[in-house]
């Protein structure tokens, strides 16, 4: 029996759900909570939100950089804690910042490809319970003194290549070289901030983040918002010290900041969700890859 195929440019694949926790700050809100927990309630909204069955999930795919401590096969861990069956296929990805971003890559690719029907793509991550490591414990110290590692640190702020180095230095080199200076980029860091707050004050958030319970102690209570935000004074931000660099223009208010959450989208093809009778958020269309030398970071002379 021959199946007629629509041809893939068009049944693109969409998302038809997206749903993320608030984004706590670093030893903050969320920091009772692991990076594979996070990801189970965004999971679990993903899912719900869609309006399909938990067993319709095929394949989940998840990003984490900071992993060690979480166990075994943390999507995995995330998929089940989220009421998914066990026959679901699980991978965790490492592309550092931009893993969640290749998560949804992937699933585009697998449902392009026809090898599965209904994915989640997503991140999670507990920068907060990062642990820190003994890097000889294993074969004996011997004599002298040794060194306890940062896994926040060692996998995911400090490049490979020249180890110790931040890669919050590289923001300097890219700064210089592009000619930002700190006013610049204060003031693109006060905008943000402000449209944020914004933001968070008229609700525009709220129909994507999923509230998360937390107990500390006795106490219980739901965290409902972003927790960095509103605690931030745009009064400070101009005289903050460099992060980086003595006399650099990048301080901790003007660049990424150290964060705890989770993010979940449900992708398909279109024809999927017509059949399901589920209207897509978006539509999937192109995506790009680039990567650039290291070297491209550099103060140009």
């Amino acid at each position: 029996m021959s199946i007629e195929r629509t041809p893939l440019h068009q049944d693109p694949v969409v998302i038809v759900s997206a749903a993320r926790t608030p984004m706590g700050g670093f030893q903050g809100d969320l920091q009772s909570l692991s990076a594979t927990e996070l990801g189970s309630i965004a999971i679990r909204a993903a899912v719900e939100r869609a309006g399909i069955e938990s067993a319709d999930v095929q394949h989940v795919l998840f990003g984490c950089v900071l992993p060690a401590g979480l166990g075994q096969a943390p999507a995995r861990q995330a998929a089940l804690g989220a009421g998914l069956c066990n026959a679901t296929l699980c991978s965790t990805v490492n592309k550092m910042c931009g893993s969640g971003m290749q998560t949804a890559i992937m699933a585009h690719d697998l449902l392009m490809a026809d090898s599965t029907a209904v994915v989640v793509a997503g991140g999670m991550e507990s920068m907060s319970n990062a642990p820190y490591l003994l890097d000889r414990a294993r074969n004996g110290y011997r004599m002298g003194h040794g060194k306890v590692l940062d896994h926040m640190f060692l996998d995911g702020l400090e490049d490979a290549y020249e180890p110790g180095r931040l890669m919050g230095t590289f923001a300097e080199d890219c700064a210089g070289s592009n000619g930002f200076s700190r006013e610049a980029q204060d003031a693109f860091a006060l905008a943000s901030l402000a449209r944020a707050q914004e933001a968070i004050a008229d609700g525009h958030f709220d129909a994507e983040i999923v509230p998360v319970q937390v107990t500390v102690g006795k106490e219980s209570r739901q965290i409902i918002h972003d927790e960095q935000p509103p605690k931030a004074r745009p009064d400070k931000i101009p005289t903050l010290k460099p992060a980086f660099r003595e006399g650099g223009t990048v301080t901790a208010a003007n660049s990424s900041s150290i964060s705890d959450g989770a993010a979940a989208l449900l992708l398909m093809r279109q024809s999927e969700a017509q059949r399901r009778g589920l209207r897509p958020l978006a539509v999937f269309t192109h995506m790009r890859h680039l990567l650039i030398s290291r070297a491209c970071f550099q103060p140009h002379r």
